[in-house]
């Protein structure tokens, strides 16, 4: 009996203690303290509290995994071409293999050298892309087509459109818009100054303006093919295509090239006065890295510095990179389809008209100091008017960019232009600012256009109480189709 009390105490005093602790926090506390039980504060953060160890980090989050993440497949393209790519029809021929993403080609492998069962991470096959052929119909096996003859093109007087890609409020985005595919690359009445211009940097620098990486060839065959097919259709009287004598014909350089036996990054060189940058899909990881290209419009970087890296560190520079645009960027680029080119464009102010500025270049001094007797005819906005595509059958994507200049004098007869570069200048985010590196040019600028913009206001080209925004006709300006022509004697 008296063994059967003790047990009903104990099971009593269990259930008390175990009560009292539960419910009451901070007598438990106390308890604890006394008997000298050290309990770890709690954390009110929702973050993992610090390790008890001071050696030991708390691992950092990681990347998203993009290894199984392909863009969208153009195999449908195909049907296009027949018996030529294969015996399959239909959904055999169009449909993609179950197991094509674990036979991608190598990174550094050309598709010359990989197994009949390699593909691209568009779907092809190295066997389908060899049946192919040189110069197969990119229009369709993009779904980009070709673009319009530029019927009134007169290279003489022929400038570039007027992009003023300004924007506010500011904020670091990539602001993209769709690719308008007749003009995806564009000629202008400096185009044999500035093909001369680009082959004497290439003589001077070599590599660190042109160069590619082993496993990105079947891209940079496939980008020169592209680009051939489009300066040909866009400016017919200026360029021929005969690509089945594998012959291209420049008749403003008066040069004939042999496709057959020469570099495709030569070829472009010597006809496209334009920059590009292929980037080739990483099968470990499905991030992109740079594996060939032509920049010689790089300011105060160079190819060199930058080949072979992934997308966020060749960014890494950019104010607010990783921070606010480095997912969306990895992300894009993953899933980018073929059929979905698009532009954007980018500025700086700047002293003449520096192209190739690659670190220590003499051209830097300027931006270290403000020139009392700066003339405002030096002051000139550079936009870096860029696009960017997916090549079809090897999935590497393009960056592609020119270095226009134009005078800061032409702002005072272009409706809101003033006020809003102004307004950048003036209130952008400092970080920003110092990277576009504007301040050398700001004490001639600002002056100028706080002028221009009263003149405006005055003659009744903007309202007194407008607010500075992204215009509607960005990157242009209400009235740029009319200065436009005019400039070119329309």
């Amino acid at each position: 009996m008296a063994g059967v009390l003790l047990f009903f105490l104990g099971i009593a005093f269990f259930l008390t203690s175990f009560s009292y602790f539960t419910l009451n926090k901070k007598s438990r506390d106390v308890v604890l303290e006394r008997l000298q039980f050290r309990r770890r504060r709690t954390s009110g953060a929702s973050t993992p509290p610090r390790s008890l160890s001071p050696d030991k980090k708390v691992p950092e989050a990681t990347s998203p995994d993009y290894q199984d993440v392909f863009p969208p497949s153009r195999r449908e393209a195909l049907a296009d071409f027949g018996n030529k790519v294969s015996s399959k029809t239909g959904d055999q021929l169009t449909r993609t293999p179950d197991d094509f993403k674990d036979k991608a080609i190598p990174l550094e492998k050309s598709y010359k050298e990989g197994s009949s069962t390699h593909y691209t991470p568009t779907g092809f096959s190295t066997d389908e892309i060899k049946a192919l052929g040189d110069f197969p119909d990119y229009a369709a096996l993009s779904g980009v087509p070709l673009p319009a003859p530029h019927e009134t093109f007169d290279l003489d007087k022929a400038v570039p459109r007027p992009y003023r890609p300004l924007r506010w409020a500011y904020h670091q985005t990539m602001s993209l818009t769709k690719m308008e595919p007749d003009w995806w690359l564009e000629l202008d009445k400096n185009y044999v100054d500035r093909i001369k211009q680009r082959k004497e940097l290439f003589q001077k620098h070599g590599d660190c303006v042109l160069d590619m990486l082993p496993g990105s060839e079947l891209a940079c065959k496939e980008l020169m093919e592209m680009i051939l097919q489009f300066i040909a259709a866009r400016y017919p009287k200026h360029f021929e295509l005969d690509p089945t004598r594998q012959v291209f014909r420049n008749h403003i350089l008066n040069t004939t090239s042999d496709l057959a036996n020469a570099e495709p990054l030569h070829i472009i060189l010597d006809n496209v006065p334009e920059d590009f940058a292929i980037m080739l899909r990483e099968p470990d990881t499905g991030l992109y890295r740079f594996r060939a290209g032509i920049i010689c419009s790089s300011l105060g970087w160079n190819l060199k510095s930058k080949l072979g890296m992934l997308l966020h560190e060749i960014h890494a520079p950019i104010p607010d990179y990783k921070e606010k645009m480095q997912f969306s960027m990895d992300r894009y680029f993953a899933k980018k389809p073929t059929d979905k080119p698009i532009q954007r464009g980018s500025w700086g102010l700047e002293i003449d008209a520096p192209l190739y500025m690659p670190p220590g270049d003499p051209h830097e001094v300027h931006r270290s100091s403000q020139h009392a007797d700066l003339a405002l005819d030096r002051c000139n906005l550079r936009v870096d008017w860029q696009t960017l595509r997916r090549l079809p059958l090897s999935a590497g994507i393009v960056f592609n960019f020119k270095a226009l200049f134009t005078p800061v004098e032409e702002f005072r007869d272009e409706a809101y232009i003033p006020s809003l570069l102004l307004k950048v200048l003036k209130d952008g985010k400092k970080s920003m600012m110092e990277y576009k590196s504007t301040w050398h040019v700001e004490h001639v600028v600002i002056p100028a256009l706080e002028a221009w913009e009263e003149e405006q206001i005055e003659s009744g080209v903007i309202e007194k109480d407008w607010e500075p925004h992204t215009l509607a006709e960005s990157p242009f300006f209400p009235g740029w189709k009319e200065k436009w022509d005019r400039v070119q004697g329309f």
